[in-house]
């Protein structure tokens, strides 16, 4: 088995559950456990809140969900400026800010997680949840 879902949605946060509910009903459908898929509407719900606020797109980005036997695949594509790691802190938990967890509350969740990014190209989460 290996299908792909793609969707297409602006960078507006209104339109964050429609990914939180095509995820929901994809990891239902990989039977996946009731706390997995919280996890995952989580995991999609901060990658997609990052896109938002910080790719500086005002058009849209696009998720694929990439169903394998073993494993979701999922993968956040931006068309904005890209991320400057230079500029990123991993959070100190000892004193938590109102913002700045959401690349650490992935990386938890998922199993697998990484960003790739060009300057001035966007910037793409990859996101794998095993099954």
């Amino acid at each position: 088995m290996n299908e792909k879902i793609n969707l297409k949605l602006p960078c507006k946060p209104e339109f964050i559950n429609v990914a939180r509910m095509n995820i929901s009903v994809i990891a239902n459908n990989m039977k996946m456990d009731y706390e997995v898929i919280q996890d995952l509407k989580v995991a999609i719900s901060e990658a997609c809140n990052n896109v938002i606020i910080h790719s500086d797109s005002e058009s849209h980005y696009e998720i694929d969900f990439i169903v394998k036997r073993e494993k979701l695949v999922v993968e956040i594509n931006d068309f904005g400026n890209g991320f400057d790691f230079g500029n990123y802190n991993e959070p100190d938990l000892e004193n938590p800010k109102e913002s700045g967890l959401g690349l650490f509350i992935i990386d938890s969740l998922m199993d697998e997680f990484e960003i790739e990014t060009k300057n001035g190209n966007g910037t793409k989460i990859r996101m794998i949840k095993n099954v």
